[in-house]
């Protein structure tokens, strides 16, 4: 199934207050390099909170993540848990259709859903609440067949119960989630057969049902209020914030934004227009002790022999004509092109020029990005752009294929 972003979206997209905390939580479970592994829970707070996934959110996460724009897409299309198009205010109706869902009704829960919602799959309802899809199996055989509404399961379900849970949504009720016929959970509906003293008999819900009751994370959307925001990998571990204020941690970027150095109320600029706060934040090193030490020199630099691969030359600005649209090389979205302006590339011939060595050091020098030049094999590729000629990625971006 071919899956595209959806032709209208909105102009942006910002996490809520809440949900920002809760992502630069996420993004602090991994080492400083690798946090594009944070990308799945980012994309499904971002839908939940938005009840789809926009373009704006996607974009705005890979920023986050510094990861290329179409990286944080192929995300999104692959996996078909994001909705990339807007889906009912109220609730999205999944309907499992595989094998046990199927033989037990799951054709008559579709015929519902036409009727109640709209004809076809992931089309809104005339009110604009709901919407709904068939999808493979949700893991909940023994209760087939089912539907995933909102964050849990309505199982054990019949056409005429699934009518009367679409009213109740549609008249601002919650209907509580799980068996719909008066079962536990799994168990046979006349009760245990065997194992009969583990039967519970002491509560109305089974864990799952009754958590989301309680709390009433149901098929209201994720927006940070639920729970207290919990993130104990930040205490312990490799990612923890010790009480040594000199002992350095990785700070999210929040944080980094937050503590950046500001010029004091006021404060006066010497003659080369930098204050003394900017100074102070900007130098390194601490001022010279009023003491006969001798300083202590710095670890020589390392012989040309030993740095890995060597470096292209470089320029200083674009030409005249102006810079190359490095977007159009695979493997290249704006954050990377902005890197490779900074260090010095603007120019398809620039990079067609590349030796193997040439191409080493590269590789070793896109913070955030190494190894990108040989996987998606940057050099063919500005040699065809450089001569004009366009390769199949190129052709699909001017297109508005991709991005």
């Amino acid at each position: 199934m071919l899956r595209r972003l959806h032709h209208e979206q909105p102009e942006s997209f910002a996490f809520t207050q809440a949900n920002q905390a809760w992502a630069e939580a996420q993004i602090a479970k991994y080492p400083e390099g690798r946090e594009a592994s944070a990308i799945i829970p980012l994309l499904w707070r971002a839908q939940e909170q938005e009840g789809w996934l926009t373009r704006p959110a996607i974009e705005t996460i890979a920023d986050m993540l510094g990861m290329a724009y179409i990286r944080a897409l192929e995300v999104a299309s692959f996996y078909f848990m994001f909705q990339l198009q807007p889906v009912g205010s109220v609730a999205h109706i999944q309907v499992c259709g595989t094998t046990s869902c199927m033989i037990c009704g799951a054709e008559d829960l579709i015929g519902v859903c036409k009727e109640k919602i709209s004809a076809n799959p992931h089309e809104v309802s005339a009110d604009g609440k709901f919407s709904w899809e068939e999808v493979e199996c949700l893991g909940a055989c023994a209760n087939a067949p089912m539907a995933q509404i909102g964050k849990d399961y309505y199982e054990d379900l019949t056409a005429e119960r699934l009518g009367e849970i679409l009213d109740e949504l549609a008249a601002g009720k919650v209907p509580t989630p799980g068996p719909q016929n008066g079962r536990y959970a799994s168990e046979p509906k006349s009760g245990l057969t065997s194992l009969s003293e583990f039967d519970s008999g002491k509560t109305q819900y089974n864990a799952s049902v009754a958590r989301a009751t309680e709390i009433g994370d149901t098929v209201k959307r994720i927006d940070g209020t639920e729970v207290p925001l919990l993130a104990p990998w930040r205490d312990k571990g490799a990612m923890h914030k010790p009480a040594d204020p000199a002992v350095k941690v990785r700070k999210t970027p929040a944080e980094i934004k937050a503590d950046a150095p500001k010029p004091a109320k006021n404060a006066k600029a010497d003659k080369t227009g930098i204050t003394k706060q900017e100074a102070q934040a900007t130098t390194k090193a601490k001022p010279a002790a009023k003491s006969a030490a001798k300083p202590v020199k710095a670890p020589a630099e390392p012989a040309k022999s030993e740095v890995p691969g060597k470096k292209p030359r470089t320029m200083k600005a674009p030409r005249k004509a102006g810079a190359d649209d490095l977007k159009m090389i695979k493997g290249v979205g704006p954050k990377l092109e902005k890197l490779l302006h900074s260090l010095g590339f603007f120019h398809f011939d620039q990079v067609a020029k590349w030796n193997d060595e040439e191409v080493q050091w590269v590789d070793l020098n896109l913070e955030g990005f190494k190894g990108r030049v040989s996987r998606d094999n940057w050099v063919e590729q500005a040699k065809l752009l450089a001569d004009g000629k366009e390769t199949e990625f190129s052709a699909k971006a001017k297109k508005g294929g991709v991005y």
